[in-house]
């Protein structure tokens, strides 16, 4: 496995994720792929050899095991990590479509045509759907793996003791399988680390949610703002326009303004006498 390829891939997904994406990828890259690749394997790379049942019938262990073991831990782990990780991927390959497009866009219009994307990696449009879509995505996919788990192993655990009664064994038979103590222990861890991550992709997605609404509420507002010094300016501006053209009718008129004495007082009193 090339490490330069995988640790550019990590930052890159690291680069273009919030706060709780970063505490996603953390928990999946060193709580999952670590413990599975470090741990997991070598604990269930016995697990057919050390089968054993209290029978010499030729078959009998190997179809008690497939009844028991329909598909193993390992597999279905490696096929989880794999599915939750990939839409991540998908992100940044959307950011470098998005970058390469501008710098196309900047080649053939040169500096002063604009930008296609003033920011490639700011989580809007497109962008932010893909995000949203992977959230969506990576926690349907442990939802799904978790149910499955239960629906193959009931409450996530092994038991010491398995009772076995298909053919060709000729009765029912004991199996014993090898380390459940070890083993519900990494399993449970698994489930676990699991949970945390769909609770981490649903509180991202919450508040990527709440703040793109939040968002589009303050521009509705301030779109209303600006609507209404609008109306206002024209209300204003179409009374000095009626005062003007008042002004012009009067100024236009054959009779001249009445005017006011300086005195009011003394009119007044020159009237009367």
């Amino acid at each position: 496995m090339n490490w330069g390829i995988f640790e550019g891939l990590l930052s890159g997904v690291n680069k273009y994720s919030t706060a709780f994406g970063r505490i996603w990828l953390s928990l999946v890259f060193i709580f999952r792929v670590l413990v599975y690749l470090v741990t997991a394997e070598r604990v269930w790379s016995d697990d057919h050899k050390d089968f054993d049942c209290d029978t010499r019938q030729p078959g009998c262990s190997n179809v008690c095991f497939d009844e028991f073991f329909p598909v193993s831990h390992v597999r279905l782990w490696a096929l989880q990590l794999i599915l939750v990780t990939c839409p991540s991927l998908l992100v940044v390959m959307h950011v470098a479509y998005r970058e390469a497009r501008e710098k196309k866009h900047q080649e053939a219009a040169g500096k002063n045509g604009g930008h296609l994307y003033p920011d490639p990696g700011k989580k809007r449009g497109g962008l932010w759907w893909t995000y949203v879509c992977s959230l969506v995505f990576k926690a349907s996919v442990d939802a799904t793996f978790l149910h499955v788990f239960h629906s193959f192993y009931p409450r996530y655990t092994l038991p010491r003791v398995v009772r076995c009664h298909v053919a060709p064994c000729p009765n029912t038979v004991d199996c014993f399988i090898s380390k459940p103590t070890e083993k519900n222990i990494f399993t449970l861890f698994m489930v676990i680390t699991a949970v945390v991550c769909i609770v981490l992709n649903i509180v991202e997605l919450a508040y990527l949610v709440s703040k793109r609404c939040r968002e589009c509420l303050l521009a509705r507002k301030a779109r209303a703002t600006g609507l209404g010094h609008r109306r206002n300016w024209a209300t204003s501006s179409s009374k000095q326009d009626d005062l003007r053209l008042g002004d012009l009718i009067f100024l236009g008129s054959d009779a001249p303004p009445p005017l006011l004495p300086d005195h009011p007082q003394d009119h007044v009193k020159k009237t009367i006498l």
